[in-house]
């Protein structure tokens, strides 16, 4: 084990202990200490879920990325192991960025992850390199393979960037031999994304371009993850520098699906559909894993990167990780449902049914800020359909997040500009949603710093940070017009 990684590992134990628990979210993975983005590496792997992620435990802000460790049995009581790469390598001294992770036959823990390094110039500029790099462990410790990098620019077709040449995800072939796909930049600075083979998992050749942007979703195309999903395959990627097309994207780096068919012997895939993967203002770099009992799962950063300076105060962690989230396609749409093990956290259930309401209501037993909520509206039988119905959350007299739909034109807002946000980022997120004449199905998930929606059983999924003080549990409802309104609300609690 290097110094490096060994003072990091010093550093975050530490360090973590003095953070609360009540200063972090109950079921939401946090980083440990100072920084986390990406998740990375997640994987089932000697009967636990393990899950890594781009970390900087010395600052709450971004730095030279480590790998930072947590593993969990359910997927939502995680428990931290130290940190298992470090920058600590002439390939990789100025980070270990995101990668994944397989289980070999052998039964070693198998890591690949971009290691960057970036060299002065003469002209006084910086020139960046980016390689692939593994690492062979037990499921703590780690060590890095004597012939990194593994891939290199040597490695790439004419035209391809060695500077945007990061993130590989891995899996294993029907045949037991191994692919990996990783973002890259082709030289009309648009998006890519290339394909790897291996027969071990160790030497690795270039095969071909999966699949190219062509300008069309913004511009260099990060963290690919590329799987089957009953009967067709997804790929998942995370585009910087994206326009929108009307309410389908938004401005800035965000989050595509793109569904079709591969052809294994060809490997070739056609796409048949694209999508956003989220809807609201913070999900990124979103990465998958299948279960033992079959399902497909993804987990992303809860986090927009144009608002990474919107956090808390006074707290020695920035950075959080998702509900992990059921996978499934339906009706040519990928659905995200959160993982059916939340049920388990589930008390106090609070029901009403066909209440009728309209103006601005509370309702008793219904407020928190760890909560698991699931109603529907649609208009009272006989009268006019509502004008707009709405959500409050986190609220107490002057803060709240509001959730907001107007059947006219079929638009749900997500917003939290009273959230006692001082800063003018990114505030609301609109998105059009399946609403036959103003019915709408929603499930609205809050944990301590967050908020994660579900439309109409998973069909689309809004999620925001919120940093509104702790003390502002209030939800209330509002109508104009009459609604007819079922609810269930449940708290949801860690403890065993």
């Amino acid at each position: 084990m290097s110094q490096t990684l060994r003072e990091a590992r010093k550093y975050e134990e530490v360090s973590g202990k003095m953070i609360k628990p009540q200063e972090r979210p109950v079921f939401h993975l946090s980083a440990r200490t100072g920084w986390m983005n990406d998740p990375n590496g997640f994987s089932y792997y000697d009967g636990k879920y393990h899950i890594f992620y781009q970390y900087h435990p010395y600052d709450c802000h971004w730095g030279p990325m480590h790998w930072g460790h947590a593993v969990s049995e359910d997927l939502l009581h995680w428990e931290y192991l130290p940190a298992v790469l470090a920058p600590d390598e002439a390939y990789d001294r100025d980070g270990c960025f995101s990668g994944s992770a397989l289980a070999l036959p052998d039964g070693r823990h198998l890591l690949m992850y971009t290691g960057v390094l970036r060299e002065p110039q003469t002209n006084g500029g910086i020139r960046e390199t980016q390689v692939q790099c593994l690492a062979v462990g037990d499921g703590t410790d780690y060590e890095k393979y004597e012939n990194n990098p593994v891939i290199t620019a040597k490695d790439l077709p004419e035209g391809c960037s060695a500077q945007d040449f990061r993130d590989p995800k891995m899996w294993q072939t029907k045949d037991g031999t191994y692919r990996c796909v990783i973002g890259n930049r082709p030289a009309d600075g648009s998006g890519q994304i290339l394909l790897f083979s291996s027969y071990d998992g160790f030497a690795w050749k270039y095969e071909k371009v999966l699949v190219s942007n062509g300008d069309r979703f913004g511009k260099m195309w990060e963290c690919p993850d590329f799987f089957r999903l009953d009967d067709q395959w997804v790929l998942l990627t995370s585009p910087q520098d994206m326009l929108p097309w009307g309410f389908e994207y938004h401005n800035g780096n965000g989050t595509l699906c793109l569904i079709g068919d591969f052809e294994e012997e060809t490997e070739t895939f056609t796409e048949r559909h694209n999508q956003s993967v989220d809807y609201g203002i913070d999900f990124y770099a979103p990465q998958t894993v299948l279960t033992p009992d079959g399902r497909r799962v993804m987990i992303g950063w809860m986090q927009n990167w144009d608002t990474c300076d919107f956090r808390a105060q006074n707290i020695s962690w920035f950075g959080q990780l998702s509900l992990p989230r059921e996978l499934f396609l339906q009706n040519g749409r990928l659905y995200q449902r959160p993982v059916r093990e939340l049920e388990a956290l589930r008390r106090n259930p609070v029901r009403y049914d066909g209440l009728s309401f309209s103006g601005e209501i509370r309702l008793e037993g219904v407020r928190g800020r760890t909560v698991d909520m699931e109603l529907s509206v649609s208009p009272k039988e006989g009268r006019e359909i509502y004008r707009k119905f709405a959500v409050r959350f986190a609220q107490n007299d002057r803060f709240w997040t509001s959730l907001s739909f107007h059947p006219e034109d079929s638009i749900l807002k997500i917003d939290r500009k009273f959230s006692g946000s001082r800063r003018a980022i990114i505030h609301q997120r609109r998105s059009r949603v399946n609403s036959e004449n103003g019915r709408l199905k929603l499930r609205i998930i809050l944990d301590r710093f967050s908020v994660e929606v579900f439309v109409n059983d998973g069909e689309q999924t809004l999620t925001a940070i919120v940093y509104t003080r702790q003390d502002a549990d209030g939800i209330s409802f509002y109508a104009d017009g009459t609604v007819c309104m079922d609810l269930v609300k449940y708290d949801l609690s860690a403890d065993e």
